[in-house]
C-alpha cells in the first residue's frame, strides 16, 4: 500500500513540475520512512549519494558531455553541415538530407540529444529558411535528426542503462550503430515521402563544382579523428567506453584548439555547462537508487517478474505492452529518469522471458528517441522552436511523419534482432 501511495505521489509531484531528481528523492525518503522508520531512512539517505556515484563507469558521462560542449564550442557542427551541403544540396531536398547526415555525424561525436538539435538549429535551419524551405518540414527535420545522439555511439543514455543493468557498455555502445543506420535511412526515406506528396516544400538547391566537394571533405576530418577516438577505439578493443570518452573530450578540445575557437570564456563556459549536466544526471541517479529502495523493500520488481512470466501470452505480445509504455511514458517524462527508474524493474522481467539485454537496452533508447519529439514534452521540439521561433504546435505536427517512421524502425528492431546484436558479436575483445 505504501509503495502505490508513494508511486501515486511521485507522479504528482512530476505533474506539477518538481525536479525529477528532487522528485525521486522526495517520495523515496517518504517512502522509507514509513517502510522501515526515520533513522534508517536517514542512514540511507547518508550513504546513497556516494555508494550511488561511487563508478568508473560513471565517468564517461562528465567526459562524454564535455566532449559534445567542445565540439560545440569548435564549430565542428557548421563545418560538417556545410560540407555534406556541398555534396547533396544540389539534389531535390538536399538541404534536409544534409541536416539527417549531420545529425548522424553530429550524435557520432556528441552523446547529447540536446546538443545535436541545437547545433543543427543554428546551422540548417537558417540555410533551410534561405532556400525556401516550408518551416514546418524544416523544423521537423532538424528535430528528429537531433534524437539520433541518443542512438549512436557515444550516447549516455546507453551507459546509463549498461550500468543499472551491468551489462557490457561496450556492446550497448556498438549495439547502437546498425539502429542508428536505420533511423537516419527512416528520416531520409520520410522526407523524400513528404516531397512525394507536395515537392514544393523543399527546392532544388544550386550544384557545386566537383574542387569545392573535394574542398569540403576536408571539413569531415575532425569529425572521422573523434569517431576513430571514440567508436574505433572501443570497437577494436583499444579502450574501455570511460577511456574513449576521455580520448574524445581531449580530442575534441585540441580541435576546438586548432580551430582558434578556445578563449578563457569558451573553456570556462564549456565546463561549467558539463558540470551543470552531470550535476543534474548525477541527482536523477541518485533519487532512482532511494526511490529504488522503496520498490525493493515493496517486492515490486520480483512480483512484476511473477506477474509477467505467468501471462499465457507471447513473449511478443508482452514486449508490444512495454514498448507501448514506454512511447507513452516518453511524452511525459525525462528520457534519462525513464531509464533509470524503469529498467531496474522491466529488465529482469524481459530476461526472464528469453531476450538479449542489449538488445532490450538500444530498444528502450530508441524508444524514448520518440519521446523527444513527441508532445506535450519534447525537448527536441522546444530547442528547434527558440531557434527557429516558430510555434511548437507546427513543428509538432512537422514531426509527426518521422514519429511514425521511428515506430517502423521499432517493429523492425523487434522483428529482427540481430540488426541489434550482430556488430557487438564481432567487436575485438
Amino acid at each position: 500500500m505504501i509503495s502505490l501511495v508513494v508511486v501515486l505521489g511521485l507522479l504528482v509531484l512530476l505533474i506539477i513540475g518538481v525536479p525529477v531528481g528532487l522528485a525521486l528523492a522526495f517520495t523515496g525518503m517518504i517512502g522509507l520512512v514509513g517502510m522501515v522508520g526515520f533513522s534508517s531512512a536517514l542512514s540511507v539517505l547518508a550513504t546513497t549519494p556516494l555508494s550511488t556515484t561511487n563508478s568508473y563507469e560513471l565517468i564517461a558521462v562528465p567526459l562524454f558531455i564535455l566532449m559534445a560542449e567542445f565540439v560545440i564550442v569548435s564549430g565542428i557542427a557548421d563545418r560538417m553541415f556545410k560540407a555534406i551541403t556541398i555534396w547533396v544540396g544540389r539534389l531535390p531536398g538536399g538541404l534536409a538530407v544534409a541536416t539527417a547526415l549531420a545529425g548522424a555525424g553530429f550524435g557520432a561525436i556528441s552523446g547529447s540529444s540536446t546538443a545535436s538539435a541545437a547545433a543543427l538549429s543554428s546551422t540548417s535551419i537558417p540555410a533551410m529558411r534561405q532556400a525556401g524551405y516550408e518551416a514546418k518540414f524544416s523544423s521537423g527535420v532538424v528535430a528528429v535528426s537531433g534524437t539520433l545522439a541518443m542512438l549512436i555511439p557515444p550516447s549516455i543514455a546507453l551507459v546509463l542503462y549498461g550500468i543499472i543493468m551491468e551489462v557490457n557498455i561496450a556492446s550497448l555502445l556498438i549495439g547502437g550503430v546498425i539502429p542508428g543506420i536505420l533511423v537516419t535511412i527512416g528520416i531520409i526515406a520520410t522526407i523524400y515521402v513528404l516531397m512525394a506528396r507536395d515537392p514544393s516544400i523543399a527546392p532544388t538547391a544550386k550544384p557545386w563544382a566537383i574542387r569545392d566537394k573535394l574542398y569540403a571533405l576536408r571539413e569531415i576530418g575532425p569529425m572521422l579523428v573523434l569517431l576513430a577516438c571514440v567508436t574505433g577505439s572501443i570497437y577494436l578493443g583499444i579502450a574501455t567506453p570511460t577511456e574513449a570518452a576521455g580520448l574524445g573530450a581531449f580530442g575534441a578540445f585540441v580541435i576546438a584548439a586548432v580551430f582558434r575557437k578556445l578563449t578563457w570564456a569558451s573553456t570556462w563556459g564549456a565546463f561549467s555547462r558539463s558540470v551543470r549536466a552531470t550535476c543534474m544526471i548525477f541527482l536523477i541517479i541518485i533519487g532512482a537508487h532511494i526511490f529504488g529502495y522503496v520498490l525493493t523493500l515493496g517486492q515490486i520488481t520480483p512480483q512484476f517478474v511473477d506477474w509477467i512470466t505467468t501471462l499465457e501470452v507471447s513473449p511478443y505480445v508482452v514486449m508490444t505492452g512495454i514498448i507501448l509504455f514506454y512511447l507513452v511514458l516518453g511524452c511525459f517524462m525525462d528520457q534519462l529518469a525513464i531509464l533509470i527508474l524503469t529498467v531496474p524493474v522491466m529488465a529482469p522481467a524481459i530476461v526472464s522471458l528469453g531476450f538479449d539485454p542489449v538488445w532490450f537496452g538500444v530498444l528502450v533508447v530508441v524508444s524514448a528517441e520518440v519521446g523527444m519529439i513527441t508532445p506535450p514534452l519534447g525537448m527536441n521540439i522546444f530547442v528547434v522552436a527558440r531557434y527557429a521561433e516558430r510555434p511548437l504546435s507546427e513543428i509538432f505536427r512537422g514531426v509527426a511523419p518521422h514519429v511514425l517512421t521511428h515506430i517502423i524502425i521499432i517493429a523492425l528492431l523487434v522483428a529482427f534482432p540481430q540488426l541489434v546484436l550482430w556488430l557487438p558479436g564481432t567487436i575485438n575483445n
